[in-house]
């Protein structure tokens, strides 16, 4: 197929339907996304231009513009100036399982750039939480969600609490950076282990949305108890990573 072709054939699988009340722009990124999430266009894949999807589908650039300015803001696209639009490139990740590192170590391990939004944080009493570490029913906990980036690419929700009886200096940390240095480092807790379970998921809307999937799509889900050297739970993650970007390596030994 000559590239005249197949920008033909994208320009009209994006081709709205005058008959929905939905908004132009608005069905111009569903299309786009489905695409995306269906691999027709993949990473760096150029989109036609404003003037030129403007002009074939005969609907104003300023809808053209809309629809490709949101899909910037969710980071599924990727402004090149004169030369338009691109689809983000979401890196394919090949993790190793085995060690305990946040997610901020295993970004650098891996060459990207780390870094974190905070989505939520507050001093809670949970009933399900207290019993998952052991502690009484008002027992408090620091609760931080945030959503984790490599690169600027949306990888990972995260929500984790950690127990304020055993770390009370952890409601001091400003979110940024490694949980386990500040932990060791500033509050002098040694970690000694960790207990990792992984599932098979489909995103919750919150995650649909941070991810910017256009349904529920696969992840994996991991919960993690960290325990300190009196062997308390200091730390319980639960962590959504986006299944287009991860795949995970274990080494398996033969006894």
């Amino acid at each position: 197929m000559t590239k005249n072709s197949r920008t033909s054939d994208l320009i009209e699988k994006l081709r709205p339907d005058r008959n929905l009340a939905e908004p132009v722009y608005q069905q111009l990124m569903r299309n786009i996304l489905s695409l995306i999430n269906s691999g027709e266009i993949v990473g760096n894949d150029s989109l036609p231009s404003e003037r030129v999807l403007a002009e074939k589908l005969a609907i104003s650039r300023t809808t053209v513009r809309r629809c490709y300015d949101e899909l910037r803001t969710a980071q599924h696209l990727v402004s090149k100036g004169r030369a338009g639009y691109v689809v983000h490139d979401v890196p394919n990740l090949k993790p190793k399982l085995g060690r305990l590192k946040g997610f901020t170590e295993e970004m650098k391990e891996l060459g990207l750039t780390p870094s974190s939004r905070l989505l939520e944080r507050a001093v809670v009493t949970d009933r399900t939480i207290a019993s998952i570490f052991g502690r009484q029913s008002n027992a408090q906990f620091l609760r931080i969600v945030r959503l984790r980036l490599g690169d600027e690419v949306p990888l990972s929700r995260e929500v984790a609490w950690y127990d304020l009886k055993s770390a009370p200096m952890v409601a001091d940390w400003d979110t940024q950076g490694s949980i386990y240095q500040y932990l060791q480092g500033v509050c002098n807790i040694h970690l000694t282990n960790a207990e990792q379970t992984v599932e098979a998921i489909l995103s919750s809307p919150e995650e649909t949305q941070v991810f910017g999937f256009d349904k529920p799509s696969p992840c994996l889900l991991f919960k993690r108890k960290t325990f300190g050297s009196s062997g308390q739970i200091i730390e319980y993650v639960e962590g959504t990573f986006r299944g287009d970007a991860y795949v995970y390596n274990i080494n398996l030994d033969i006894s």
